[in-house]
């Protein structure tokens, strides 16, 4: 939640709210440990980070957007809703290539793990995450920069 608009109207609560009314919907679910919880918790905020972002996207301006005061609604980042969309359409580039990586960033950009729990639940040695971590980074930022050239 720290990357997003000032403004944005799903607050973290929300966000914590909204995933646990879906694993809470998952009772069919046979989770393995704690860390298949943390990852599959990171996979469902990221999905309701991103359908909320597209589902402004394609709204026109103000339609249908509930306005709260700021101290109602606190802010929680800078960046538009478009880079959260750009950045969903480059992670599933990055799995496409390496998906492990796309994982790594998935569990710590949108699940907020730590290296060393995204290592426990990817099954992984903490040196690989940080090498995926760091190699995930560069690879993201060169294919969000060569998008940015394209739509110049």
């Amino acid at each position: 939640m720290a990357g997003q608009r000032p403004g944005h109207t799903l607050q973290t609560t929300a966000l914590v709210n909204e995933v646990y009314l879906r694993l809470v919907d998952c009772r069919q679910m046979n989770w393995q440990d704690r860390a298949h919880f943390l990852a599959v918790s990171a996979r469902l905020m990221r999905r309701i980070l991103i359908d909320s972002a597209r589902s402004r996207g394609y709204q026109k301006r103000g339609g249908g957007a509930l306005h709260m005061s700021l101290d109602e609604a606190p802010s929680v980042g800078n960046e538009p809703d478009t880079n959260l969309v750009a950045l969903d359409d480059a992670l599933k580039a990055l799995a496409l290539v390496d998906e492990r990586k796309s994982k790594v960033v998935e569990l710590r950009f949108f699940g907020g793990l730590s290296i060393e729990e995204t290592a426990e639940a990817l099954r992984v040695s903490v040196e690989t995450v940080v090498r995926d971590w760091r190699l995930a980074k560069i690879w993201l930022l060169r294919e969000l920069s060569e998008g940015n050239c394209r739509g110049a």
